[in-house]
């Protein structure tokens, strides 16, 4: 009935449709996160470690043999283990990012911040920490990236498919990564702009509350 309306209101105001804004940008990024761990430039075949075998070259090292195939494959190896770590923290701060708006559009629809309106004021404060605290995981994300990319087994394995004439194993960032970067850079505005928005809601709930007769 009525209630029901009023609760599908709420996916209608300002707040409701930055949330779904801050929803989709942490799906993009925990999707760019999980390429960012087998991207192109990517893992030609790593059975040991439970990865998918990558036949982009017609097989998995076609042209390697002997001593060069099980070196390529080692450095592989050792690649991949040196992004894993970040591309899981990556993929775990995607993961919070996301169900965060989505437990804030809930209580929005159930009609929380009218009966305890102070709780706009706690996701206010909630959203100031994560846009700041978004600059400094944004810049670790990107610095260990980059120093996995100046390692010496990166640089390594650029040179050795490279002499076998294969591309897109540089040791710099992917699309993936960079998108994932400028992903929380907007999600971090997201957040700031939610913050003044539930300040802005705060006062009007408080105004509406202090006149009881006119609703």
């Amino acid at each position: 009935g009525s209630l029901e309306r009023r609760r599908c209101l709420y996916l209608r105001t300002g707040r409701a449709c930055c949330q779904m804004v801050e929803v989709l940008l942490a799906a993009l990024i925990l999707v760019c996160s999980s390429v960012s761990c087998g991207s192109a430039g990517g893992y030609t075949g790593l059975p040991a470690l439970g990865g998918i075998y990558y036949y982009q070259y017609g097989g998995a090292y076609s042209g390697f043999s002997g001593a060069d195939g099980e070196r390529a494959q080692q450095l592989d190896q050792r690649f991949y283990l040196l992004k894993l770590p970040i591309a899981r923290a990556a993929m775990a701060v995607g993961g919070c990012l996301l169900v965060f708006p989505c437990v804030l559009i809930l209580v929005g629809v159930l009609r929380v911040p009218w009966h305890f309106p102070a709780w706009l004021l706690i996701e206010c404060t909630l959203y100031i920490v994560i846009a700041v605290s978004t600059v400094p995981a944004l810049y670790y994300f990107l610095h260990s990236l980059l120093s996995v990319y100046n390692s010496s087994v990166c640089k390594e394995r650029e040179q050795l498919y490279q002499s076998k004439g294969y591309q897109g194993f540089w040791c710099s960032l992917h699309g993936a990564e960079i998108a994932a970067g400028l992903l929380g850079c907007l999600a971090a505005m997201a957040y700031l702009l939610s913050a003044g928005l539930a300040v802005r809601d705060y006062r009007t709930v408080h105004e509406q509350k202090q006149k009881p007769l006119q609703l």
